[in-house]
Order: C-alpha cells, then structure tokens, then sequence
C-alpha cells in the first residue's frame, strides 16, 4: 500500500525515477514483511507489552524454570507468544527487554502439534508464514537459510535451518528446528538432545516425559501452549497445584 503523500510525490517524477523509486519500495514492503518479529511486543503503540503482561510473565519465567507452561482460553495469543519465544532463540535476536532464559550459540529445537496437518498449519503458519511466503512468519526471512520438506503431507515443513547471530548481529552459525506432531508417537520424539522444544496444544504424558530426556543434558527449555480442552489431564496438573489455578498473590 503507497500513502497518498507517497503517491504524489511519485506522480511528480520522471517516468524512469518513478519506477526506480517503486521498485525500492517494494524492497522496503518486503523487508518490512519478512521482520515481523522485530514489530513484536513494542514499548509503546496499539500493542505495546504493557498490554500482554501474561505473554511476558511467560517468557520471563524461562530464567528460572526448565519447564513453563501458558495455559489459557482459546484466541488470546497463545501460539503467538511460543512462536515469538522459539524465534528469538533459533535466532538469537533477543529485544532489549528480555529477561527470559537464553543461548548465546546456534540452538537445535522442535516444536510439535497434534497432527501433521495442525502442525503445518499453526505452528508451520506461525513460524514461516504460508507456503511461498516463507519469512512472514515470525522467522525473518533474511534468517532462513533453507527448509526440507515432510513426506506425505502437502506443504509441510520437516526441517527449518536457521540464521543464528551474537549479541552484536554477527553471524555465528546455524539453528535448526524440526517439526514434530503427537500423532507420530513417543518413538518419534526419541534421538538427538535438544536445547528447547515447544509443544503447543497438550501433549499425551508419555511425548512430554520423551521431550524432558531430550533436554536432559543441554538443561534446556520445555515450553507448552494450550487450552485446557481435555481437563484435568496428568499433563495440566503438573501445572496446576492441586488442581487449581495458583494464586497470584
């Protein structure tokens, strides 16, 4: 979209300066398009933090728990907040405000959801964007070196490799971050040790007892994002001291 001030100056130039400065401006459209992450939980503005205090109580308590959960109704930015956590650390692109836990290294990750499908269409959306639009997601699309394809299932994403940057925005080697679903089973989640894993919709026990092995020796982050559907389930009342929701006095 052009302003109309934009667009007046533009009617005041020469044919070929109009279509050099049109072609920056799709550059700049795109740029903006594909550092979604960088417009995220602002100081000030119509979504300023002060208005998301649960999104930040969650990130912030990484610095002191290995397992964190953001239990909550549906449509309140959930997904959102997980997506915003896991590309900050396969990115290394912490905002000044960030107190939550966080690696200084090139990071391996996952982040499932029930199905394959739902996987590649939220949690897949939420990170990448929609298929051709990798990098309007949250992952900024200069940071995406490449993604490997999921046998059997349209669209899907098995394998994102991820621009990882110092403090300084020095680049220092490659994240990778693998997309997993419950219905593949505990087996699937078995392997390699992870730094982190994002679990968004419950999980069954025995995928998220798989998942704390995984992060065993890295001490890493287990972090789940869901409605409590299924109600007072093993999995919620981990969370959930006597089945009740903890006081925040």
């Amino acid at each position: 979209m052009i302003g109309t001030e934009i667009a007046a100056k533009l009617a005041r130039m020469s044919q070929a300066d109009r279509e050099e400065a049109m072609k920056l401006l799709n550059v700049l459209n795109k740029r903006r398009a594909q550092r979604k992450i960088m417009t995220m939980y602002p100081d000030e503005g119509e979504f300023r933090r002060a208005l998301y205090p649960k999104h930040i109580e969650f990130m912030d308590s990484t610095a002191h728990y290995r397992e964190v959960c953001f239990m909550a109704a549906n449509r309140v930015g959930k997904t959102v907040a997980g997506a915003s956590m896991t590309t900050y650390h396969l990115t290394g692109r912490y905002p000044p405000w960030w107190k939550g836990a966080r690696f200084s290294e090139p990071v391996n990750w996952w982040a499932a959801g029930d199905t394959a499908k739902t996987t590649r269409d939220i949690v897949q959306h939420e990170l990448l964007g929609p298929p051709g639009e990798y990098g309007t997601g949250m992952i900024p699309g200069e940071d995406i070196i490449r993604t490997t394809p999921k046998s059997g299932v349209p669209d899907a994403v098995d394998m994102v490799y991820v621009q990882h940057r110092t403090a300084k925005g020095e680049k220092d080697g490659i994240s990778k971050i693998g997309l997993k679903s419950y219905d593949q089973g505990r087996l699937a989640f078995q392997g390699t040790a992870q730094h982190g894993i994002w679990l968004d919709e419950e999980c069954p026990m025995d995928v998220y007892l798989e998942c704390l092995i995984r992060t065993m020796t890295t001490k890493g982050l287990i972090y789940l994002t869901f409605t409590p559907l299924k109600g007072l389930t093993d999995v919620a009342l981990m969370f959930l001291p006597n089945g009740t929701i903890p006081s925040s006095s």
